[in-house]
């Protein structure tokens, strides 16, 4: 699968999603309100706790809902009610049933003739061998696990080979290795040129995949860009970083004192447990205590740059 070199060129000077000031309410309920983000090539992760609006955004996003307020673009079009576009994206939705008696096939087939493929024999090889599915397409798809049934799914989002991917909770059911298998192919598809949209509540997931990572929390964007870069941010926050060594009461007496350090614990298991608000000094002044004091070194590590730890500080400041 892939995508033009001039579609490739043309999506990467401007943004390929492009969403301005949207608002979304359903009666009192404001589902989505105010968002402004754009989205390039390569994996975004849309993550946000349950009701944070994910499911409502990506819903306008593909076109299946319009903003009370605001616009939504993708590839430089208005999305909503515009069929050619919607044959340039691949929609994968959170909840949707499957015909339980159509063969993981002719699902497949069937998704490739709503998007008007006239000659769907090879569109419908290429996406069932791309999750991995060749060896059970003859079965129904009521006989399929989860995991299984999730990636049939996936093909039938690529199979009219989509630009755009907009994938709601596509982990959702899939076993360790399907997920390894999911992120070669998401990498794989992004290498080629798509620009991906995942919703996933699985963080450590798409910390991996993810170039970058949009936060929503109460229908607002509340940060977006590289993990690192958003944690950076957070700077009324300090870092937690553990520290192992060989006298670790003796280097923590010494941290204290140094205008590097906010506080210091040791931790059951003889660590050091620093909170900082300056880690490039406090990555300075260790090895310098510990060499003055004749304590050797053996890890230091920051506890707080996961996915994970933002995201709880996102959403619950």
């Amino acid at each position: 699968m892939t995508i033009s070199a001039q579609s490739r060129e043309s999506v990467a000077t401007e943004p390929v999603i492009d969403v301005c000031g949207v608002s979304k309410w359903f009666g009192n309920l404001v589902a989505v309100n105010e968002v402004s983000l754009q989205v390039y090539p390569g994996i975004t992760g849309l993550l946000g706790p349950n009701g944070a609006g994910k499911t409502t955004l990506l819903h306008m996003i593909a076109g299946l809902s319009g903003p009370s307020v605001g616009e939504v673009k993708l590839l430089g079009e208005p999305v909503r009610q515009n069929p050619m576009i919607y044959r340039r994206m691949g929609v994968m939705s959170e909840h949707e049933a499957v015909y339980g008696f159509y063969t993981g096939r002719q699902f497949v087939e069937f998704a490739a003739q709503l998007h008007g493929l006239t000659q769907t024999n090879t569109a419908v090889d290429r996406a069932i061998e791309a999750v991995g599915l060749s060896d059970v397409q003859g079965r129904p798809l009521r006989t399929y696990s989860r995991g299984m049934s999730q990636r049939m799914r996936l093909a039938a989002t690529l199979v009219h080979d989509p630009e755009v991917l907009i994938l709601d909770e596509p982990l959702n059911g899939t076993d360790p290795h399907q997920r390894i298998e999911f992120q070669d192919l998401m990498r794989r598809l992004a290498g080629e040129g798509r620009t991906i949209l995942i919703s996933s509540h699985i963080l450590e997931e798409v910390e991996i995949i993810a170039d970058r990572i949009l936060l929503m929390v109460s229908g607002k964007l509340a940060a977006s860009g590289n993990i690192r870069a958003i944690r950076e941010k957070l700077d009324q926050r300090p870092y937690k970083v553990r520290i192992l060594a060989s006298n670790p009461r003796s280097l923590a007496s010494a941290l204290i004192q140094t205008d590097a350090v906010d506080s210091v614990t040791i931790d059951p298991d003889e660590a050091i447990i620093v909170l900082s608000r300056n880690v490039s000094a406090l990555q300075r002044s260790v090895p310098y205590l510990a060499r003055e004091l004749e304590i050797r070194l053996l890890r230091m590590e920051p506890l707080d740059e996961s996915l994970e730890s933002v995201f709880s500080y996102v959403v619950e400041r």
